[in-house]
């Protein structure tokens, strides 16, 4: 029988602290006993929780949408648990099938690695990466023999690996499912029997998988792991989970101005969902902010500002802030060319084609882009819109390229 634990009345304020702390912002805990008797235990043995995050590196650039469990990893970290930051270097070579319509293409070694690492350095904008454990999945499962996956396969049934929402979709429309698909949630869970790990965090999409570690452990005579879910944010569109294939997403890694310009565009409602899970401001502030918004006594435009400076402020500095918010304010309200447009002399043929000028420059990456952002309406030459593709621009000193909202550049006729 489960001694149970006596806490003194100082212990028992520390577990509603924290408690209290970790439960913001999270969708599901499962079990949620489970997770207080965790959190009492290690207030008691002063011994941290293990916290695991999987990533699955199969694409190198981190967006806000990720930054929501990162925040969430800071907050345990923030009280004394142990961060356990799993980089998938061998179930990125599968790739997660969660919310995918069909197979994914394997990784390389080499691409799996370079995005690894991309992640471990962006994480660090969020997280103390000095203090985070990092694994690599690899370790333990590479030397596994074929018996090993075949006992390990054992523990789950196809039908229940048809419960999955993905899964089940392609089954019904007659779409392919490869087996080795099946060894992705598995491999996942395993994870969480390597590491022994207490609680995983991840989005609401990936409650099958954490589950799996779960039943894992239990399966190899581990204590059981609790899940922890956190929302999904949905990407500028408003509409679909913010992704950089589908052009929604704000990178933590891109300029300054970018990340505001990009701010600017959240759709009103989804306001405050950015300020709760995605910023450390305080809920007590948040909720004032969502009060003025309601009773009219602030503009949802300024609270835009404030968020994108917020942003920016996170993940670049207070000076890039400060400095982001007067340029959108200079180029967007006031309708001006900003005062500090890059320049560049142009050595180069004049005339030349529009469509060239703009890859040359290296302001687009091809030319088929270039045409499309044409077309689009998307090019300006010294605030006059080029409407043709075909366009042969005279270069002369002084002259400014603008292509989207925040692209500037001056070329220098040398």
């Amino acid at each position: 029988m489960e001694k149970e634990l006596i806490l003194s009345a100082d212990q028992q304020a520390e577990v509603e602290r924290q408690i209290a702390h970790l439960q913001r912002g999270v969708v599901e805990i499962v079990p949620e006993d489970a997770f207080r008797k965790k959190v009492e235990q290690s207030v008691v043995t002063g011994k941290p929780l293990k916290i695991k995050l999987g990533m699955d590196p199969s694409a190198p650039d981190v967006h806000i949408g990720h930054t929501v469990v990162l925040h969430k990893l800071r907050q345990f970290q923030e009280l004394g648990h142990e961060i356990q930051m799993l980089i998938g270097d061998f179930t990125g070579r599968i790739g997660d099938p969660t919310g995918k319509s069909e197979t994914r293409k394997q990784l390389t070694d080499d691409e799996v690695k370079r995005n690894a690492e991309t992640y471990v350095e962006q994480y660090g904008k969020i997280l103390d990466m000095d203090k985070a454990k990092i694994y690599y999945n690899s370790e333990w499962l590479k030397p596994l023999t074929f018996e090993d996956v075949v006992l390990l396969a054992g523990n789950m049934t196809v039908a229940r690996m048809l419960e999955r929402d993905d899964f089940e979709k392609r089954y019904k429309s007659g779409q392919p499912i490869s087996i080795h698909e099946f060894f992705y949630p598995l491999m996942q869970g395993y994870d969480s029997v390597a590491l022994e790990s207490d609680i995983e965090v991840g989005g609401t999409d990936q409650k099958f998988n954490l589950l799996m570690g779960r039943q894992l452990q239990d399966a190899y005579g581990k204590e059981k792991q609790v899940a922890m879910t956190l929302p999904l944010i949905e990407g500028l569109d408003g509409e679909r989970k913010m992704s950089k294939s589908l052009n929604n997403y704000i990178g933590i890694d891109e300029s300054p101005n970018e990340i505001f310009g990009k701010s600017m565009s959240i759709p009103d409602e989804l306001m405050i969902k950015y300020y709760k899970l995605a910023t450390d401001l305080p809920m007590g502030e948040i909720e004032k902010l969502e009060a003025g918004i309601t009773n009219g006594g602030i503009h949802p435009r300024d609270a835009k500002m404030d968020l994108g400076a917020k942003f920016v402020e996170m993940y670049h500095s207070k000076e890039a802030a400060d400095e982001a918010k007067n340029y959108f304010q200079t180029v967007f309200q006031k309708r001006s060319l900003p005062t500090d447009i890059p320049q560049t002399d142009w050595t180069g043929d004049s005339p030349i084609w529009i469509v060239d000028l703009l890859v040359e420059l290296k302001i687009l990456s091809s030319k088929g882009e270039a045409r499309r952002m044409i077309q689009n309406g998307g090019v300006k030459i010294n605030e006059e819109k080029v409407e043709d593709v075909q366009l042969q621009v005279e270069v002369e000193d002084g002259l400014v390229l603008q292509v989207g909202k925040r692209k500037f550049m001056k070329l220098n006729r040398k």
